[in-house]
């Protein structure tokens, strides 16, 4: 959604909880993040939010909130409707949100081996380097 806004862009910025599918420790991640920096060309800065922290993420935050209200206690039968009231989420102060549907299957259970993360280009922050880490594309491929 933002390569036609930001077409120059080299680096990407991802705040990320520390649970979940991109948690800190998943190594499926960043295999995933390392495919999407090769396939952009883009720098992949991480940040990951410390344990029991998320209520800091700003964007998620600001946004969350207005969701609930555009639902306004309409049943979520269905992706389509979930969707759809996500992406029909606007505020006076202009915040608009964009969402679409992957409709993609996703297998499950999913290993990486020791040898598949040693090829991730990751190279750690300072401050936290198991929270903050930047991927770099690898040129080599």
């Amino acid at each position: 959604m933002g390569k036609a806004v930001y077409s120059n862009a080299t680096e990407l910025l991802i705040t990320a909880d520390s649970g979940g599918s991109n948690g800190v420790r998943v190594r499926l991640w960043k295999v995933a993040l390392q495919e999407l920096a090769n396939e952009t060309g883009l720098r992949i800065s991480v940040c990951h939010y410390p344990p029991g922290t998320s209520k800091w993420n700003k964007i998620e935050h600001r946004m969350f909130c207005h969701i609930t209200e555009n639902w306004r206690g309409r049943p979520l039968t269905s992706r389509e409707v979930i969707v759809n009231s996500i992406a029909n989420t606007t505020t006076t102060s202009v915040l608009s949100i964009n969402s679409e549907l992957d409709e993609s299957d996703y297998a499950t259970g999913i290993k990486v081996s020791d040898e598949e993360l040693s090829a991730v280009c990751i190279t750690k922050n300072k401050f936290h380097g198991d929270w903050n880490y930047k991927i770099s594309p690898n040129l080599s491929r």
